[in-house]
């Protein structure tokens, strides 16, 4: 699916004036992917909005998907996730300094309020000093089994709601109510 979507993107990409004007010499490249993860989110969004003539301009910011786009890097990248085992699931213990101290309260506290109740868990968070703490109880029998093979970084990758969530953000909706 992501194939298709990033090829619907790029033939809208390629099809547009501001893509004439931006070529670099004949303009042929075998190469689809524009580099960086973020900056393809980043570009996919922008194609999207610019191939659409009702985009509400006065509501478009980029520079929100952007910092969640960082947000996402330094958790990702960046924290620091010790694992206590509790009955029924797992406590996440997201520590970091600076810039990621921050990204994790952004990142997290928001997932956990906006996708708390999934399928297989509950999720709760608290903050802290250093950064926040995420609880993960199973609902069912083999479910904490499931959170402990996944860790926090799957719970929160799981299922593709970071697409709608990325889309929110570039539109001026508010993704986590």
């Amino acid at each position: 699916m992501k194939t298709i979507l990033l090829a619907a993107a790029m033939l809208v990409a390629l099809t547009t004036p501001a893509f004439a004007q931006h070529q670099h010499g004949d303009g042929a490249s075998p190469l689809t992917e524009p580099g960086q993860g973020a900056f393809a989110a980043i570009q996919e969004a922008v194609t999207h909005l610019m191939a659409d003539p009702t985009t509400d301009w006065s509501r478009v910011n980029i520079e929100r998907l952007r910092q969640h786009l960082i947000d996402m890097d330094e958790v990702t990248l960046h924290a620091t996730i010790a694992v206590e085992p509790v009955a029924g699931g797992e406590r996440y213990i997201v520590m970091g300094t600076g810039r990621t101290r921050e990204a994790i309260r952004n990142m997290l506290t928001g997932h956990v309020r906006a996708m708390g109740e999934a399928a297989h868990w509950s999720l709760t968070a608290r903050d802290t000093a250093d950064g926040v703490v995420v609880t993960a109880m199973g609902k069912a029998p083999g479910d904490a089994e499931m959170i402990h093979a996944l860790g926090l970084m799957g719970i929160v990758a799981e299922g593709a709601h970071h697409q709608p969530h990325h889309w929110m953000l570039a539109t001026g909706a508010d993704p986590h109510r």
